[in-house]
């Protein structure tokens, strides 16, 4: 908004200056006539040159005002547009910590609504939602049947209502309330003091970016010493979808309700079919944490990942700040000579902890196993799905290990994901 602003500036500038300069050559112009006659001739044609001049700059400027009113209109609309926040919701009472973070720092009930879509039927979880009056909106999944499912599915019968939930839950959200946009959370999720102003300045670069389709505050490999914690404001782009707090369009919606799979909804997100060659938005420092322990997965990954990741504590006025670096074509010309010009070491070199001297350093993998081992070797998440490592971006997973920053990166001439890679 700054250059539109600054380029309504220079054009009435270009325009007082151009008509100064008219004027200026006007009335220094030397006479080039012998007689009266010649004069008046040339005084008519020189004022007839002058008036069309001033039309076409007159045209100009109402050019210049049209377009700084249509750029006003559309920074309006972009701020004033409600961002909804659904948190999915079953048989969870703490739901009222995942509730009481999100009223306590929202700066507005009327941009942020919360719609609180519950399933299960949990009597208990919907005492504790209804004790928020109308702070918040309390909406009911209302089919709780058993879903018929393979026997070989049936201990997976958790992941099935899920999936039916969400799809029923955003269906609610985009097509009978009609938004524009959704920030997605579970009833397990602590959010941070700038978890608002983080998703209400990423929702314009949603917007404007079409090589983005989601916007997550969340951090796979956000464990506390994994990540630059004094640089809470460090903002990445991933080809992975890492959900747990994300911002989505209703144009994503369109696209995906029709397909929406019948379980493990967020790994089918991460197909190469739905994801497109897209990406999403992550934050270096996460502004979201779980605590839920207890759920369908049975704390798979809880245990030795989830309750280590570290919840930002710093706020960032990421609202103004220019984030028109996370675009694709600018984010690449900056992030990706970053990487491959850092040093190349080896892990044993990393883990003993040699040249400290020369800071950032890149570790390259070339196949599927010799990622594994080094992401297990480092400490980052070493699971990959459809070839795309959590938090990766082109292939490339940043994160600090004692204290220094390392791109686990495949070599430069990357040329995309194996989905054999899983």
């Amino acid at each position: 908004m700054l250059k539109k602003s600054s380029l309504v500036l220079w054009g009435v500038v270009l325009f007082v200056a151009w008509n100064a300069l008219l004027l200026f050559f006007l009335w220094t112009r030397p006479p080039a006539f012998d007689n009266h006659s010649h004069l008046t001739e040339e005084v008519i044609r020189l004022a007839q040159d002058a008036e069309l001049e001033l039309e076409h700059q007159k045209d100009l400027l109402r050019q210049i005002h049209r377009y700084s009113a249509l750029w006003s209109k559309k920074r309006k609309k972009v701020e004033e547009t409600v961002l909804p926040v659904v948190v999915i919701a079953c048989d969870r009472s703490t739901v009222r910590r995942c509730l009481d973070k999100l009223l306590h720092y929202r700066p507005s009930r009327e941009r942020f609504p919360i719609i609180v879509s519950q399933d299960c039927g949990h009597e208990e979880t919907a005492r504790v939602i209804a004790s928020y009056g109308d702070a918040v909106m309390h909406i009911k999944q209302p089919d709780l049947s058993d879903i018929p499912v393979p026997t070989d599915h049936r201990k997976f019968q958790g992941y099935y209502k899920i999936a039916r939930h969400y799809r029923w839950a955003l269906s609610q959200v985009f097509r009978t309330f009609k938004y524009q946009a959704a920030i997605v959370v579970e009833d397990d999720l602590e959010v941070a003091a700038d978890f608002f102003e983080y998703f209400q300045a990423a929702f314009p670069l949603l917007l404007a970016d079409p090589s983005l389709w989601c916007v997550s505050a969340w951090n796979d490999n956000g464990k506390e010493q994994m990540v630059e914690a004094s640089r809470p404001e460090l903002l990445y782009r991933t080809d992975f979808f890492p959900g747990l707090g994300w911002l989505l369009l209703s144009e994503l919606w369109d696209e995906l309700e029709p397909k929406w799979p019948r379980a493990f909804w967020d790994d089918w997100m991460r197909q190469p079919e739905q994801r497109r060659g897209r990406s999403c938005i992550r934050p270096e420092v996460s502004r979201t944490m779980t605590f839920g322990r207890k759920g369908v997965s049975h704390g798979q990954f809880f245990d030795q990942y989830l309750k280590f990741i570290k919840l930002n504590d710093r706020f960032v006025p990421f609202t103004q700040l220019d984030l028109s670096y996370l675009k694709k074509e600018e984010y690449e010309r900056s992030f990706l000579p970053k990487v491959y010009d850092a040093p190349e070491l080896r892990v044993e070199e990393l883990q003993g902890n040699q040249h400290r001297e020369l800071g950032t350093v890149r570790v390259q993998y070339s196949s599927r196993d010799s990622f594994k081992a080094f992401a297990k070797a480092l400490g980052v998440m070493d699971d990959l799905k459809s070839g795309v490592p959590r938090a990766g971006y082109r292939g490339i997973v940043s994160f600090l290990y004692r204290g220094r920053r390392v791109y686990l990166a495949p070599p430069s001439d990357w040329t995309g994901y194996d989905p054999s890679w899983s």
